[in-house]
C-alpha cells in the first residue's frame, strides 16, 4: 500500500484535470468484457445527476474493443467522465489504487480477480460480482459489497450510488 493516499488522490485528479474532491471509480484489468466494463459504464450513467457530475471512471488495461466502450460511454452521455489510461506497469498500480475511491469490478466471469486483493491491500473499497474467484475475500475482510448471482444491472446501479454516499466507505477502506 501507498503511505500517502491523500497525495496520490490529489496528484491523479490534477493529472486528469478533475476537481480534487471528485470521486474516482477504478476499473483495472485487461479483457474489458470479461471484467464487466460495460456494466460499470452503465452504472456510472445511472447515478443521480448530482452524484454523476462529480464521479469519474478510470479504466486501466488493454482491450482490442476499447473503442466499443468509448462509444458506449458516449451514447450514455458520460464520455467526459470515463478515462482510458491504457496499460500500466505493476509498479504504477498501487498508486492508482491509492488514488481511487471505489474499485468497480462487476465481472461476467473471473477465475480469481487478483486486482480485488490488491484493492483490499491498498485500502480501496470494492464493489464486485460473486463470480470473481476472490470475491469471498471482500466479504471476509468487510472491504466492500459483493453482488449475488444472477447479475442484476439495477442492483449494481443502486449499490454503486449507495456505496459512493455511504458513511461506511472509511470502514470498508480500513
Amino acid at each position: 500500500p501507498i503511505a500517502d493516499r491523500v497525495a496520490q488522490r490529489k496528484q491523479l485528479r490534477v493529472e486528469l484535470g478533475l476537481p480534487v474532491n471528485d470521486l474516482l471509480l477504478m476499473f483495472i484489468g485487461s479483457g474489458f468484457r470479461t471484467k464487466g466494463l460495460d456494466r460499470a459504464i452503465t452504472a456510472l450513467a445511472s447515478l443521480p445527476i448530482d452524484l454523476q457530475q462529480h464521479t469519474s471512471l478510470i479504466v486501466v488495461g488493454h482491450d482490442d474493443d476499447e473503442k466499443q466502450y468509448q462509444k458506449q460511454a458516449d451514447r450514455a452521455s458520460v464520455s467526459q467522465q470515463v478515462f482510458f489510461l491504457g496499460g500500466r506497469s505493476r509498479q504504477e498500480i498501487p498508486k492508482l489504487l491509492a488514488a481511487g475511491d471505489l474499485m468497480v469490478h462487476p465481472a461476467h466471469n473471473e477465475n480469481t480477480g487478483t486486482v480485488l486483493l490488491e484493492a483490499i491491500a491498498a485500502g480501496l473499497p470494492v464493489l464486485a460480482t460473486d463470480v470473481c474467484g476472490y470475491a469471498d475475500h471482500i466479504k471476509a475482510a468487510e472491504a466492500g459489497i459483493v453482488l449475488d448471482s444472477p447479475f442484476d444491472q439495477e442492483a449494481l446501479n443502486s449499490q454503486l450510488a449507495s456505496m459512493l454516499t455511504s458513511p461506511y466507505l472509511d470502514r470498508w477502506s480500513a
